[in-house]
């Protein structure tokens, strides 16, 4: 991450002279291409979405870094912590050093989120998960980064880009955003999990135990119509980290996926993805000229909205 005392201090001299008094280009690409990724790191591991995004812009140049065009690492880490997999060498703090190389964007993304784990961070992860600014100095103060203006740097990314329309609080709220169709409803009382808001419906992840049975009783709402919302059956276990949803879902992605697709993963199904985005099955599939002969290919791009 230090090595962005070379790297993007030089281009931030350049870019984000401009980007900051006024939107780039460059950066609303980045932003469109990996926000869907810091939104999931987000909610598997509780790093404001915001963050996560500026981080990357600021480290990696908006992608075009030597770091992340020869390496796909978009945070600037370095060996360290027992890391044993493949490595560049860059000169930064001293002649010479090695930084982390990944198979992809996703995978730095997700080691940038595990690298956040450590005791050192701890402290952030008590702060309200929207006080983007809080996060932003907590990281400075915490030595993720030498660049006395760093914190600053993250703060305007943010505010520039409205990257804060991307974090969702502890209950799985979203900062409103104008002329949006995400519309909460009311929360379930006295539950015993978060009740999130995904697609502005509500839902519980499903965690290790769980029935249709036991969440249709912990959430007072019968289990026949549990199954109904989810498109399911009751011999149909209940997949751990799944959204749960209790009202009906919607018939296309939130409002936020505009434009964007959905790139499959290794083991996603249709129905994985459908719960993912609160849509109904039916109409991923008729989004998508599909039927139930499909089977999804890691890589086939999905439009969810």
């Amino acid at each position: 991450m230090r090595y962005l005392r070379i790297f993007a201090f030089i281009c931030s001299m350049t870019v984000l002279a401009t980007s900051f008094a006024q939107r780039n280009s460059t950066y609303q690409q980045y932003i469109e291409n990996y926000k869907q990724a810091a939104i999931d790191q987000m909610r598997r591991h509780h790093i404001p979405a915001s963050i996560t995004l500026a981080q990357a812009l600021l480290e990696s140049g908006a992608g075009r870094s030597y770091l992340a065009t020869q390496a796909n690492n978009h945070f600037g880490i370095k060996v360290g912590m027992g890391w044993t997999g493949p490595y560049v060498t860059r000169d930064d703090d001293r002649k010479g050093e090695h930084f982390r190389k990944y198979k992809n964007a996703e995978e730095s993304y997700e080691d940038h989120s595990l690298f956040l784990q450590q005791p050192r961070y701890k402290r952030l992860f008590s702060l309200d998960p929207q006080d983007y600014k809080g996060w932003a100095r907590g990281l400075k103060a915490c030595g993720y980064a030498t660049l006395p203006t760093y914190a600053e740097r993250l703060i305007t990314i943010i505010e520039t880009y409205e990257l804060n329309d991307y974090d969702e609080d502890r209950f799985g709220f979203r900062k409103k955003k104008k002329n949006s169709d995400y519309t909460p409803g009311p929360v379930v009382k006295k539950a015993k999990r978060p009740v999130n808001l995904v697609n502005g419906i509500q839902c519980v992840v499903a965690t290790s135990g769980d029935t249709w049975e036991s969440l249709a009783k912990e959430m007072k709402i019968s289990k026949k119509k549990l199954l109904k919302f989810n498109e399911t059956s009751e011999d149909y276990p209940v997949p751990v980290g799944m959204n749960v949803f209790l009202a009906k879902k919607a018939k296309k992605a939130d409002s936020m996926y505009k434009g964007q697709w959905h790139k499959i993963r290794s083991g996603e199904s249709m129905y994985s993805i459908s719960q993912f985005y609160g849509i109904r099955l039916e109409n991923l599939y008729k989004m998508n000229f599909k039927d139930a002969t499909y089977i999804p290919v890691a890589g086939d791009l999905l439009k969810v909205r």
